[in-house]
């Protein structure tokens, strides 16, 4: 039987067309300008409230509310920072910002007091700081220092945007050792404990929720300027009623037994890991789904990744992000069994043992 480690459904949520209301049409051909789908502001307002914002509002993707919100900001008047790290997708709109003219920096991933000292450096130049991250780096498997962010950002009078698409239905509220990942599955905010008007999420809800949809959270004011002025929410389509259904589903199975799939897929996290230590390997992520395998130097990540597909175990190869090259993971979601865990710690170890190298055993 195939092991498939690639898919980013974390608690595991699918979407059947039969598990959903029927819809009359997908769209009404309507922008979401001139007409939201039906239920988007109330499935908005459930996930603002999860999050902890006051107001929010969905969008197709989160490339429409980054391409977006960056374009809303005044170029002469907003200097964006951008932590290093950060994702593609809010990076692509920090790039249309600098093509209208804003100022950007760069400052080193989850580094608070670089940040410290590049707003010091630019104080008094008349600009408002724009602090942008992502909430959880799964490449570098830690959280963002958001409060730290935030407080840096607001000693400038600036504010804090964050892509908070890997934590969203994983992170939540009062973390501990019998809930390592908090509940509520309310995202980054949450976690930290922070907040406040001048904070600013984007979340897909792709990965935690199952949902092919995006939210922008923050304080009421934020969100009613960007819906008065966004160009996306006239010029493309909205989310269509498939998704907005499948969005409210999700909330209702977030809400209804959320915590228990956040437990169970903590358990499954912490066994691959114990595994892998058993068999003297190592992984990068601490208890987050995407386990970031930490190899011995003779062996290749792409050719391991080559050999365990033969072998019919999928996993996900990519880079970093941080210049040190090719890298593989595992994603666990909470729909995998423990045997395939332990399947999945074997075939590992194996195949690294398979390039002649002695792994210490730990009893």
């Amino acid at each position: 039987m195939r092991l498939d480690f690639t898919s980013a459904l974390y608690l595991g949520l699918e979407h059947a067309s039969w598990s959903l209301p029927p819809w009359a049409a997908l769209t009404s051909g309507k922008p979401a300008a001139l007409c939201e789908p039906a239920g988007a502001r109330a499935v908005a307002s459930r996930l603002a409230a999860l999050q902890g914002c006051e107001s929010a509002v969905l969008g197709a993707s989160t490339l429409h509310l980054f391409w977006d919100l960056f374009s809303l900001a005044d170029a002469a008047r907003v200097a964006i920072y951008l932590d290093d790290g950060a994702y593609p997708i809010a990076r692509w709109g920090v790039e249309r910002a600098a093509a209208r003219g804003a100022r950007v920096r760069l400052f080193a991933h989850h580094d608070a007091e670089a940040l410290r000292r590049q707003l010091r450096r630019d104080e008094g130049g008349g600009t408002r700081p724009m602090v942008v991250a992502d909430g959880f780096c799964p490449s570098c498997g830690g959280p963002a220092p958001l409060a730290a962010y935030l407080d840096c950002a607001r000693a400038y009078g600036g504010c804090l945007v964050i892509d908070d698409t890997q934590a969203l239905g994983v992170f939540g509220r009062g973390r501990g050792d019998g809930a390592p990942y908090g509940s509520g599955g309310g995202g980054s905010l949450r976690w930290h404990d922070v907040g406040g008007a001048d904070v600013l999420v984007i979340s897909s809800l792709a990965k935690g929720f199952g949902v092919p949809v995006a939210v922008l959270s923050g304080g009421a004011a934020a969100i009613r300027g960007f819906t008065t002025r966004s160009e996306t929410r006239v010029h493309t389509s909205p989310p269509s009623a498939a998704v907005v259904a499948a969005a409210a589903r999700a909330l209702a199975i977030n809400h209804a037994c959320g915590d228990e799939l956040r437990r169970r897929l903590a358990g499954l996290v912490g066994r691959l890991r114990a595994r892998l230590a058993a068999a003297g390997l190592t992984a990068r992520g601490g208890y987050f789904p995407v386990q970031m395998l930490e190899l011995p130097a003779a062996v290749g990540a792409a050719e391991l990744h080559r050999e365990l597909q033969r072998a019919g175990m999928l996993t996900v190869l990519h880079g970093d992000g941080h210049g040190r090259g090719a890298r593989l993971s595992l994603l666990l979601t909470a729909r995998h069994r423990r045997s395939e865990i332990d399947r999945a710690a074997d075939a590992l170890a194996q195949a690294v043992a398979g390039h002649g190298l002695e792994l210490v055993t730990r009893r």
